[in-house]
């Protein structure tokens, strides 16, 4: 339990208030100033409202009445109803305003986080849940979401309110208004007491929370293996018992809630009677009237319901501040490779040379005084334009590392790597990786039809560059067979095609977006025998004028390479043909003829 609760103790709460955050917080509401601007006006004039009732209760009770003045009684009366009438659509014209001001935050927020997401380093990934991130575009956002909405604007006409009945209690009689005013150390002291004790449960709520979207996220994924070792009944356990502490902490915050309330209407009744009592007093003594009493009895129910309200928003400042910083933390957060200052342009119509230049490479930075744990040690070779290396090695050697280092997913300690003898890194992204076409084992299809998954909605490629890629690949007879063909809706990563079907989109959008070098990484090591001779008739034509690269466990794919590089341990230790190799007896030829032995067995 004590690592789940380090994973997650970025949940716990900072600070109740922070200045600079509140004021990055604030740029947001900027573009939309305007709109603020109109709320808050709003908000003072419904706040306005609430003084005119009981001052017309006074006047129709100390003066209409008495005088027998049926007219004044009418129009205080009508004045009573447009006041309540006018108010009401003051409320609703500053819920419209709040709300969309809250939506119009949320949508420019997750957008910036989208867009941020989007261009994070790999590195960034590996040390970051996609659960957490998940939390952070949707549960902090719509916490940011109800503080622009239900809070930050609203808030002021809280303190509106309070203002103008004090100012309107003040007016009417001072001394009735002192004591009236006399629960209210009572009353703050309570709030107090409860803003510590809700906010200590408030951090827990959220760490528990975080807890059981971490879980439910792993098992979803996973739910393969769960059911394939007859899991179910443990992980239900266990997710009993995860979502029973995440219910304990909502009780824990219900019973807080449901003291604090009936406490400080407690407070309220104890204000009424003060003033039923004095003001009951000074009526006798001929000091006050009975409309100023009325008056003041309904003035002081309106005065203390903006005082739980302003507890409550105390609480959203509080998940918002937490929220914020958890928000702003990603949103600070360093993308270490980016475009070069000055790119260099290579020619439209190059093939593609590819060379490593002393490739030294560690996944994890070192401690201080230590080495590196290198998975690449100075790797140097050169693929000449048009040719077709094959990269080969045991598990761990480096091969797949290549690869991501090539598409700079990552960036290289030392050496260079050169694609027509521009070094990578002086190279804009997207004309680097647009040269580069990437199959891999375990192939990513997104949940929408077998046409967007081959161009991945790019305008540049039309429907029938789609259906001429799928058909070179021999992707074509088995999306013909589909209900709705290229428009057939695919499950989630492909779920509804076969592991071979799901291979052959693949080939076919690498094959559409026409990229100068081919990377397969074991792109045909997951499909029958049958499917691998169908995409190696395939791709052989094709390759012949593109640099290609393919790493591959199973020798038997890369017989008919140019060249053959091997690894180990993150070195080239031999290269050549597949014949040369057989014949130096190296390890190339030791893997080979445990293969072979492997598949005779």
């Amino acid at each position: 339990m004590a690592a789940v609760d380090a994973l997650h103790e970025e949940d716990a709460l900072g600070k109740a208030y922070d200045g600079q955050l509140m004021r990055r917080l604030l740029k947001y509401l900027w573009p939309y100033r305007r709109r603020v601007a109109l709320a808050i006006a709003v908000l003072m004039l419904t706040s306005a409202t609430q003084i005119v009732g009981p001052w017309l209760t006074q006047l129709v009770i100390d003066e209409a009445i008495p005088q027998r003045d049926t007219s004044l009684l009418a129009l205080l009366a009508g004045g009573f109803m447009a006041a309540v009438v006018l108010g009401a659509i003051l409320t609703y014209v500053q819920a419209v305003i709040t709300t969309w001001l809250g939506q119009a935050v949320m949508y420019d927020l997750r957008t910036e986080i989208f867009a941020k997401l989007q261009r994070l380093d790999l590195r960034f990934y590996d040390k970051n849940p996609v659960g957490r991130l998940m939390t952070r575009i949707t549960n902090d956002v719509e916490t940011l979401n109800e503080l622009f909405s239900s809070g930050l604007v609203t808030v002021f006409g809280d303190v509106f309110t309070l203002l103008f009945i004090v100012i309107a209690m003040l007016n009417m009689n001072w001394r009735l208004a002192l004591v009236s005013f006399s629960v209210l150390p009572l009353v703050f002291f309570v709030a107090f007491l409860f803003r510590a004790r809700i906010r200590n449960v408030y951090r827990d709520i959220r760490l528990r929370l975080a807890r059981m979207n971490s879980f439910l996220h792993e098992r979803f994924t996973g739910v393969r293996v769960i059911q394939l070792f007859n899991r179910e009944d443990a992980e239900a356990e266990r997710y009993a018992e995860l979502n029973q502490d995440y219910r304990n902490a909502h009780l824990r915050s219900i019973t807080y809630y449901a003291l604090f309330f009936p406490i400080i209407q407690f407070f309220t009744a104890l204000a009424l009677a003060l003033i039923i009592w004095y003001g009951g007093l000074r009526t006798m003594d001929g000091a006050l009237t009975v409309g100023v009493v009325a008056a003041f009895l309904q003035y002081a129910r309106r005065f203390f319901r903006p005082i739980q309200d302003l507890s409550e928003k105390y609480n959203l400042l509080q998940g918002a501040m937490a929220s914020s910083e958890r928000v702003f933390k990603l949103l600070d957060e360093e993308i270490e490779i980016v475009d070069p200052d000055h790119p260099v342009s290579l020619s439209p119509s190059t093939l593609g040379e590819v060379e490593f230049r002393d490739v030294w490479f560690s996944y994890l930075p070192a401690e201080e005084g230590e080495e590196p744990e290198w998975v690449l040690k100075g790797l140097t070779f050169k693929v000449e334009a048009g040719e077709k290396v094959a990269i080969v090695g045991h598990t761990g050697a480096g091969k797949t590392t290549i690869i991501s280092l090539l598409t700079r997913f990552y960036e290289i300690d030392k050496g260079q790597i050169l694609l027509d003898g521009v070094p990578i890194e002086r190279m804009a992204l997207d004309d680097l990786r647009g040269r580069i076409g990437l199959v891999l084992q375990d192939v990513f299809l997104f949940s929408q039809d077998v046409g967007y998954n081959i161009r991945l909605g790019s305008p540049q490629i039309s429907d029938e560059a789609v259906r001429s890629a799928a058909e070179r690949i021999g992707a074509a007879p088995f999306i013909d067979r589909l209900a709705d063909g290229y428009d057939q809706a695919l499950g989630e990563r492909g779920s509804t095609l076969s592991v071979g079907e799901r291979q052959l989109v693949s080939f076919a959008r690498a094959l559409a977006f026409d990229p100068e070098i081919l990377v397969l990484d074991e792109a045909t090591s997951s499909v029958d025998s049958e499917l691998e001779e169908q995409i190696e008739a395939a791709t052989d034509e094709l390759l012949k004028n593109r640099t290609s690269l393919v790493i591959a466990h199973r020798l038997s794919t890369v017989h008919n390479a140019d060249r053959i590089l091997v690894l180990h341990h993150g070195e080239l230790c031999e290269e050549g043909t597949h014949a040369e190799l057989l014949e130096a007896e190296g390890l190339y030829a030791q893997l080979h003829e445990l293969q072979f032995a492997a598949a005779v067995g």
